[in-house]
Formats: C-alpha cells, sequence, structure tokens
C-alpha cells in the first residue's frame, strides 16, 4: 500500500479529520488507498499557528497514524471554475488548501493504534500485511468480512 510521510502537527489533522488537503510542491499520477505517515521531526510545532505541542499532546511520531483514499491532485491555480470545484466544492475555501499541488484526501480513518514505521520521502510502499496485522478492520476488509468499527481503527469520512 502506498504511504505518505507528513510532518507533525500535519499528519495528525489529517487523521482527526480537520485537514482534508495535503500540499505538496510536486502532483502525483497515484489514485487510491493512501496511509499517512507521521514524521519524526518537530520543527514543524514552532510554525504551526494553530498552537503548541501541548495543544497535540497525544500526536505520536515516526509512526503510520491512518489511512485514506487520495481521491485527486489539483494545482492551486486550476481550482477555481474547473472541474476540481464542482467535486469538491469546500476547497476553495479549505483554510488548508495553499498549493503549489493540492493532494485531496477523502474516507479518513484514524488507527486505534499507530504502527512503528520509518518514514521516506516521496510515496513509498508498505506490505499489505503489516496494515492489516496491526489493524483487525482491515484485515477483515482484505477477507470480505464485515469489519467491525469496535475492533479497529476509529473512523471518520466525509
Amino acid at each position: 500500500m502506498k504511504a505518505l510521510t507528513v510532518c507533525q502537527p500535519y499528519a495528525h489533522l489529517i487523521v482527526i479529520g480537520e485537514k482534508r488537503v495535503e500540499n505538496r510542491t510536486w502532483p502525483t499520477s497515484y489514485r487510491g488507498p493512501l496511509l499517512i505517515h507521521a514524521g519524526k521531526s518537530r520543527a514543524w510545532l514552532d510554525d504551526y499557528e494553530g498552537g503548541d505541542e501541548e495543544r497535540y499532546r497525544d500526536m505520536v511520531f515516526g509512526a503510520i497514524l491512518g489511512k485514506c483514499e487520495l481521491d485527486g491532485v489539483c494545482h492551486i491555480e486550476n481550482i477555481k471554475g474547473c472541474a476540481a470545484e464542482r467535486r469538491w466544492p469546500w476547497l476553495l475555501t479549505h483554510e488548508h488548501t495553499e498549493g503549489l499541488f493540492c493532494w485531496i484526501l477523502g474516507d479518513v480513518v484514524r488507527f486505534e493504534t499507530p504502527i512503528p514505521w520509518k518514514g521516506q520521502r516521496g510515496l513509498f510502499d508498505i506490505p499489505d500485511d503489516v496494515v492489516a496485522e496491526a489493524t483487525p478492520y482491515w484485515a477483515a476488509k482484505r477477507k470480505g468480512e464485515t469489519p467491525r468499527r469496535s475492533n479497529g481503527p476509529v473512523g471518520w469520512s466525509k
């Protein structure tokens, strides 16, 4: 499964459903399931205007925090008046829509137990069995069974 390392507090904001756009300087043609990995750096905490580290005491570093769908990627200048604006009408006013390329995230699921993992630059692969073994919810999904939310990650979807 593809994964993306995101600096804290932004990885945390993604998996709690507050950040539906991840900004990158590069596009990707990949669409589909995407694991959100929290990097180890704490440098961005000082820059984040939403508060200090105390506000996010439960943040985890150096681990996979959850899973989402990468629904689309749009250049910041191409949002207004195009298919992206019609498909995601909230995109123009979302506080995290900053570009250069906006990676639009949907169907976010926060894992109950983060999976310790070393991050990488760019998109990288994590074996499906690592995620399935660590999360009963995803193991059931892979087997075609009906997953029980109480047994797996905490879910959020918009």
